[in-house]
Parts: C-alpha cells; structure tokens; sequence
C-alpha cells in the first residue's frame, strides 16, 4: 500500500515567451505540466523533451533539468512537495522527466485544482532563482491550512489521481532485469530508511548476499552510481529538503543526514550543490 500525501505549492496557468529560458533547474519539489499550446524544450544532461500540445510532463523532485522557450507556450503548471512518510520518493527509481498524453479526465481535473486554488500562481517571476525560497514556501503550504477539508481532500485526490498516470505509464525492463533491479531496490531503500547510520558497501552487499565487489559493479549497473556516491547524493538530496523546510541548525541537519561533523558536511555539499549549506540556507531566505 502507497502511503503518500502531497503539498500544492503552486497551480496556475500561464502564457510565457523566450524570456523562459533557464538552465540547470534543480529543485526539492515536484513539477506537473499540461501543454494546450505553443513550444517549449525541457531538456537534461542525457534527455530531451518537445512541450507540445496535448501532453502531460511530469519532473520528479530533485530532477536536473533545462527549460526552453523558442517563441510562445501555454501552460498549465502544478508545483507540489511529496511528504516522504519513510524518506523513498515515489519516484526514485525515475529520477527522469516524464511525458503521456492527457486524458480529458486529466484536463478537468487539473482545471478543478486551479479552481479550488485561486490565486496559487508565483506570480512573481518565472525564475526559479526569485521564487524558489524558504519564504515562500512556507506561505503557500500556508494556504494549505486555510483550505475547508473537503477542499484538502480534493486536492490530495487530484494530485494522487494525476502522479498515478505517470506511475503506470513507466516502462518495465524484462524479468532478468527486473530481478536484478528488486536487489539494488532493497538496497536503496534501506539506505533512505537508514540515511542517519553508519552505511557501508560490505554492510550493504551482506544485505543481498553478494560480496562487495560484486556488488559495487551491479549497483553501478543499474543506477549509474557507486554505491558510495549515491549515499552521498540521497544525504545531500535530504539535507537540502530540511534547511529549507526546518529551522534545524545546520549541524543538526549535519548529523541527522549521516555525516559525522559540519565540515565533512560542508565539503560534499558544496561538491554536489556548488555552494555551501550556510549559503544555501541564505539563498533560500533572502526575498528577491
């Protein structure tokens, strides 16, 4: 059973014009469009897709990725956090943009949510270096609250109803990969589960039954990382969610992610994010 709820950010709806060119987009919440005209390009490091007319695009939660508009898009656009009840993001395995052609279903619903969220548009720039703060966050989960329980219940079926469409258009890899894949699966839930404690490759490769070099070479395989690296990446991923959603010290976050002291800290969070965890916390505060 999928225990998950979902917090709405942003809905709106937008005509937006080459001005909405940004590069190098990464962000600690989910991003829905639907296109009903125009031209845009999302693209990343190994992965490019057309926004046209007719088609949903989903971008998972902490997913790089490129926007592009070579003239005139209109959009219908949803921003929302996943409430991670056990730190495994629904779509951690696809870690990819997402696209399927909406349904009429998918386009009534989507207009029911603008409608039951007036007003949830950013409103105040299309750069996700303006709009992307602590802040501001924090004012439209806000309004969550605000809304009657009738309303929040609409909206976390909308939601739900919506992100189960991409889930079941992923496609599945043939049973030996699939076999393989449920082994590295167990593996990286039990590092979000246990991001806080001591993790290593031999405790990891005991887990499945391999030794560890084995091991190494088959979760690099089929996740394109060693293991060591992904630890790092998921710490920081988890990191970056609590400086802009908590007021936990950054040595609190430090140890709470798995990382023995703050330096430590600071050095692979700055190899991963570019910038340091303090200077991250002050991006995130400071209002544009």
């Amino acid at each position: 059973m999928i225990n998950r709820t979902f917090s709405l950010l942003n809905v709106d709806h937008v005509n937006l014009d080459k001005r909405w060119n940004y590069k190098s987009v990464i962000s600690p919440y989910y991003r829905l469009y639907y296109i009903d005209n125009g031209h845009g390009i999302l693209s990343s490091p190994n992965q490019e897709l057309e926004l046209t007319p007719g088609n949903l695009y989903l971008i998972p939660s902490f997913t790089l990725c490129s926007f592009k508009c070579t003239g005139f898009l209109s959009q219908y656009y949803i921003q929302f956090f996943e409430n991670l009840v056990n730190g495994i993001s629904l779509f951690e395995q696809h870690r990819c943009m997402l696209k399927l052609q909406a349904t009429t279903l998918d386009i009534t619903l989507i207009k029911k949510l603008l409608k039951i969220n007036p007003g949830r548009g950013i409103n105040r720039s299309d750069n996700p270096e303006v709009y992307e703060k602590e802040i501001y966050y924090k004012e439209y989960r806000e309004l969550n609250q605000k809304l009657s329980n009738a309303e929040q219940m609409e909206n976390q079926g909308i939601l739900l109803i919506l992100i189960s469409r991409f889930l079941e258009n992923l496609k599945y890899r043939s049973k030996e990969s699939q076999e393989i894949s449920s082994m590295v699966l167990k593996v990286i839930n039990h590092i979000q589960l246990n991001l806080k404690q001591k993790l290593t490759i031999q405790d990891l490769a005991n887990l499945v039954n391999f030794s560890p070099d084995y091991f190494s070479r088959q979760f690099l395989k089929h996740t394109g990382q060693r293991p060591l690296a992904y630890i790092h990446q998921k710490r920081i991923e988890h990191s970056q969610y609590l400086i802009i959603t908590t007021n936990k010290t950054l040595l609190d976050i430090a140890l709470e992610t798995g990382f023995n002291n703050l330096p430590h800290f600071s050095k692979i969070f700055k190899k991963h994010v570019q910038i340091t965890p303090g200077a991250y916390r002050k991006q995130n505060l400071q209002i544009t």
